[in-house]
């Protein structure tokens, strides 16, 4: 069979594409954005699991929106007005992919961050949108470029992570959160505020969603890979009610639903009293690896900068004039694999030479050797 149109202009994920290389042994990856396993809340959720084959009902097919009292948990703990619903979907990046085929045409504008999540910028291309990048300052996207790109031209919808951003790590300001809404609303623009990494705050104070000040015209995504574990394959978005309803639709089509199990699980670990002992432990460990991480760089790359960061899961290392992609391939030669900045953009000509370093799933030494070992790369390749 032809392959569809569609699918004939994506590149493979060079992320998924390395995790393989990125495991094999003796190599530090600070590539993948993944969660430390061995700080998965297993014990508790071992609870749930014994108890699951005492309940046959929960592995009956299912509500294709979720589990009735997971949904409940939801609209409780997130305060959703009575014009708002949610769906469970498999993982975050299910939702995505939803609202892609639920509100994206062919040739549609879709308005993105540069650089920008990976995830992202493939669902979009899938969906054979035309992407419209902004550049992206310390406080979050040019509120310039942003507002001129929605007073002339027909857009669809914004795509954001306004917390600790996937690939730089920064988080938007107030006064950025705010405005990027009144424009949202002013040009009639949908905003989709993905916000994975939201709970992984370990320093400074908490922000607003964005979506809390323009509701009826956003989605909200949200994933429990990183808080939980990302094996149970649960995320859920939420919104306009008649906004949710053509995502359920769709839904229907995919996968009829997300695992019921699973989202059983999912409940019992989001309500049970060592839940918040977890997610504290979880950030206090990442903040000691960031902060790691930020010491070995000062130290040993006096040559790079990066902007510090309050939580998350990632770096923005800012190299100097080189070829970004051959210098990580020669650095995965070196023993540690990372991620050029290339990758996140949209348009891949004239980026300039970063790497996302993740730092939440190496420990602090192996962080040092992976900067001892990037060190003797940078100075050979820039």
């Amino acid at each position: 069979m032809k392959l569809a149109t569609s699918l004939q202009q994506i590149q493979p994920s060079y992320i998924r594409e390395i995790l393989a290389a990125a495991s094999a042994p003796g190599v530090i990856s600070l590539a993948g954005g993944l969660p430390d396993d061995t700080t998965f809340p297993l014990a508790i959720m071992e609870k749930s699991f014994s108890k699951l084959a005492d309940n046959p009902r929960l592995f009956q097919y299912g509500g294709t929106a979720g589990y009735a009292p997971l949904l409940a948990h939801f609209r409780a703990a997130y305060q959703l007005p009575e014009s708002q619903e949610a769906l469970v979907c498999t993982g975050s990046q299910q939702a995505l992919d939803l609202i892609a085929r639920a509100f994206i045409n062919p040739g549609d504008t879709v308005v993105m961050e540069a650089p920008s999540y990976l995830g992202a910028l493939q669902v979009f291309g899938l969906a054979q949108a035309n992407i419209e990048s902004i550049a992206q300052c310390s406080d979050g996207p040019n509120l310039t470029e942003l507002e001129a790109c929605f007073a002339n031209k027909d857009i669809t919808m914004f795509y954001a992570v306004p917390d600790f951003h996937n690939p730089t790590g920064i988080c938007w300001t107030l006064e950025t959160r705010k405005k990027v809404a009144q424009l949202c609303q002013q040009y009639n623009v949908a905003f989709i505020e993905d916000v994975p990494y939201r709970e992984l705050r370990f320093s400074g104070e908490a922000l607003p969603l964005v979506s809390s000040f323009c509701p009826d015209n956003s989605l909200v995504l949200r994933s429990f890979s990183k808080i939980a574990t990302p094996g149970i394959r649960l995320g859920l978005v939420t919104g306009s009610s008649q906004w949710i309803a053509p995502l359920n639709t769709i839904k229907q089509g995919a996968d009829l639903h997300s695992s019921v199990p699973m989202q059983s699980v999912l409940l019992d670990l989001l309500t049970d009293d060592g839940f918040q002992t977890h997610l504290d432990n979880l950030t206090a460990l990442y903040q000691g690896r960031y902060q790691a991480l930020a010491k070995q760089i000062s130290n040993k790359l006096p040559m790079c900068q990066f902007n510090p960061v309050d939580g998350g899961m990632f770096l923005w290392l800012s190299l100097p004039k080189c070829d970004v992609y051959a210098l990580a391939q020669a650095a995965l030669e070196e023993g540690v694999a990372v991620v050029p900045s290339t990758v996140f953009y949209q348009q891949r000509g004239d980026v300039a030479p970063a790497l996302r370093l993740n730092f939440t799933n190496a420990t602090q030494d192996e962080l040092s050797y992976a900067i001892d070992r990037l060190a003797r790369v940078i100075k050979t390749h820039c």
